[in-house]
């Protein structure tokens, strides 16, 4: 079954609900998103009845906005025990202990940040919210003259992200501090099946502008990509599934790869795909398999063949996050078609309220290698040329 929530429910995600035959818990939110009144819609007493009365019940959720839903209705089934292991990240950085015994990581309150002895732990670090969602409060430091103003950058971040998300998704009461990961990025969409084993269902590449960048402005797909990572990738999230014992299982993973093949997680998110149904969608459009089918069906995408004629195509989703430097009530409006110019062939263009939710909205497109300069270009973009 399948748990809707905001920010933002997808019309491919809605056109395969009805498609398939996907139940829905009626939450409200589900009927908000195009829902209201359809057969699909089980009740959430008629949900719980199923969810404990089912051997590890196949869920999906879109949003981690649903955890809390999932944390108050679900209590005695174990999920919500499997969920927290992900979701808190001092947590997940325990769980892996074995596989990662000499990573550093420390949890401090908030309020424990400003009487931080900074010199004393080593540089350089990251550090974000324990429970954190789209980069928000993630901050870069190298030395400790930097703290001063990361300090203040989160807690600016921090003021202005409340009331944006559940407690579940983004909590501002502890961050974690943890040493840098070195190598390239990764994410990918996958999922633990009936038996626990892992199933990998896309594989993005992320870019960044430099080494301080910490954004989430670009991240791309290609044959070569897949190829070079789908065996080692998912010898990884088997060992971490191990850890974990878990099944049925959704999780969007974000991962570096260092220069001798080592693989770091920086987070598993559970019980999703990519936010905002990104990832997940982005999939489709690019290699024409639909992950949410693939995840309920138990199916495993035939890489080799999905991936013929697709040679020298980079898949791109890039997130339209607002890096202006002008505050969301300042601008009237932002120019999608000029955005549009930028690319030869941009697959779809999803628009969002920039005075509701901090950034403009995602664009997915296909480029032939030899024009990756277009995505170049956006990636050095602080978008301020779009808005007015």
């Amino acid at each position: 079954m399948i748990l809707l929530d905001k920010p933002y429910v997808s019309q491919f995600l809605i056109d395969t609900i009805r498609r398939e035959g996907f139940p829905v818990v009626d939450t409200g939110i589900a009927g908000a998103a195009g829902l209201r009144g359809d057969p699909l819609l089980i009740d959430e007493a008629r949900a719980v009845h199923l969810a404990r009365s089912s051997h590890n019940l196949a869920i999906y959720t879109n949003s981690e906005n649903s955890i809390g839903w999932i944390a108050k209705h679900l209590a005695d089934t174990g999920l919500p025990e499997k969920i927290e292991l992900f979701k808190n990240k001092v947590k997940f950085r325990e769980l892996i202990k074995p596989l990662y015994p000499g990573f550093y990581f420390r949890e401090v309150a908030r309020d424990q940040l400003a009487a931080l002895a900074v010199e004393e732990i080593p540089m350089p670090f990251i550090i974000k919210p324990s429970a954190g969602f789209f980069s928000m409060g993630v901050r870069k430091v190298s030395n400790a003259g930097e703290w001063p103003q990361a300090l203040a950058a989160i807690e600016a971040g921090m003021r202005s992200a409340e009331g944006l998300y559940p407690k579940e998704v983004l909590s501002t009461s502890s961050f974690i501090i943890e040493q840098c990961i070195e190598g390239e990025e990764y994410a990918f969409d996958a999922y633990f099946d009936a038996h626990g084993e892992p199933v990998i269902l896309n594989i993005y590449k992320h870019l960044f502008s430099s080494d301080e960048d910490v954004s989430d402005r670009v991240y791309v797909s290609s044959k070569e990509i897949i190829e070079e990572n789908i065996n080692p990738f998912s010898t990884f999230l088997a060992a971490i599934g191990t850890l974990a014992e878990v099944r049925n299982f959704p999780v969007h993973v974000e991962l570096r790869r260092s220069g001798n093949g080592r693989l770091t997680p920086i987070e598993i998110n559970p019980m999703r795909f990519g936010g905002w149904c990104t990832t997940a969608d982005a999939t489709f459009l690019a290699y024409g398999f639909n992950p949410y089918v693939y995840y309920f069906r138990q199916q495993r995408p035939d890489w080799k063949t999905l991936l013929q004629n697709r040679g020298g195509k980079l898949y791109g989703l890039v997130v339209l996050d607002n890096s202006t430097g002008v505050a969301e009530t300042d601008i009237t409006a932002f120019d999608y078609q000029g955005l549009l110019s930028f690319f030869r062939k941009p697959l779809e263009l999803r628009k969002i309220d920039h005075r509701e939710y901090p950034l403009f909205g995602f664009l997915f497109t296909e480029t032939d290698a030899q024009d990756a300069a277009e995505l170049e270009r956006i990636l050095q973009s602080d978008l301020s040329e779009f808005i007015m």
